[in-house]
């Protein structure tokens, strides 16, 4: 911890339940600014699986109705909460954008004072449609628990076997199942992937229902590929499907910062084929640690994917050079950082 005094931290969103990345990273962070010493409050609505989580952790959970942005009666209670914890910082997560005319307005306030965003590229979007000033908004990548994305301590043959995935299997994993995450081009791209190495194999996760499941399966099979293709629901143990994958994907070709689940495989040393968008060209290098491809298309994912397959070598110098990466930009810890240096900055200078 730092010698200079801690600090009464409160973090506000108003998601509550562990589906979405926000409510990941606003969690981490604001444990591990309590792990530094600081005093930290979690605002959020009660009821969901963030309040039993905070109450784990030791963390001060808030419970408010946050009904809507007009809430009056969420407005005056956070103002008594904000006088009784002498609150220094006030961390409100999960900004939508672009920014548009109803929430301009907002952002340009003299009680926010940075805007901050998890990648350059979004970064952009928000001076440009906010109209903000450069200065007003800051990026602060979001960030790996290297401890628990370990390649050292997690196995991933469980993975494997409890899908009936054979040992010996080319398995590619895309956690994210909705319609943008592009998951339609990647089973596209599986019948020329299967045709050149046929133990080739694809996990897709996150299918938000059974109907989806369904969905998927059908898709598979009206491309040939049915019995290569495993589409299951939403999952808690990402580090052991990262442990079981041998490639990380994600073809999302709208509406994504950074991908936190290839950030989450590169920790484990794999490689990624990942969409030439977003915030993606900011953490995966292409030909460094992975391929990035054209958005929307499944020829481009196919011949990338087909090359890590066809060298053993490649994979593993990616995967290395990707966990690097990670250790040297995308950690928790270092995000940790990032954001104190950030709330003392602005404590400071009062801008």
């Amino acid at each position: 911890m730092s010698s200079e005094r801690p600090l009464s931290i409160l973090h506000i969103l108003e998601k509550n339940r562990f589906n979405t990345g926000s409510v990941h990273q606003m969690f981490q962070a604001a444990k591990g600014l309590a792990g530094r010493g600081h005093r930290v409050g979690v605002v959020s609505r009660s009821g969901g699986e963030l309040e039993s989580r905070c109450a784990s952790a030791g963390l001060d959970f808030i419970p408010l109705p946050l009904r809507n942005e007009f809430d009056l009666g969420s407005a005056r209670q956070l103002s008594r909460i904000l006088a009784d914890r002498n609150v220094d910082v006030v961390h409100v997560h999960k900004v939508s954008f672009p920014l548009d005319p109803w929430m301009r307005p907002k952002y340009k306030l003299r009680r926010i004072h940075k805007v901050v965003t998890v990648c350059e590229d979004i970064r952009k979007v928000i001076i440009a449609s906010g109209k903000l000033p450069p200065d007003k908004v800051r990026v602060v990548y979001a960030g790996v628990d290297l401890e628990l994305f370990d390649p050292g301590k997690v196995d991933g043959t469980t993975i494997r076997r409890e899908f009936s995935i054979p040992a010996d299997a080319f398995l590619i994993c895309q956690i994210g199942a909705r319609e943008w995450k592009g998951w339609r081009y990647l089973i596209e791209a599986m019948p020329e992937i299967v045709r050149s190495n046929p133990k080739a194999h694809l996990l897709l996760v996150a299918c938000k229902n059974g109907e989806q499941i369904i969905e998927v399966k059908a898709y598979a099979e009206k491309f040939g590929v049915g019995g290569q293709v495993t589409p299951v629901g939403f999952r808690s143990d990402v580090p052991a499907l990262s442990a079981a994958l041998d490639v990380a994907l994600d073809l999302s070709y709208e509406g994504l910062g950074v991908t936190g689940t290839l950030r989450e495989a590169m920790a484990m040393n794999k490689p990624c084929v990942c969409s030439n968008a977003g915030g993606n060209p900011e953490l995966v290098l292409d030909q460094k640690t992975g391929f990035l491809v054209e958005p929307k298309s499944a020829s481009a994912a196919a011949r990338a994917i087909i090359a890590l397959a066809g060298d053993p070598e490649k994979c593993r110098r990616f995967g290395l050079a990707g966990r690097k990466r990670v250790e040297e930009g995308f950690s928790s810890e270092i995000r940790i950082t990032r954001l104190e240096q950030l709330y003392r900055e602005v404590l400071a200078t009062g801008r």
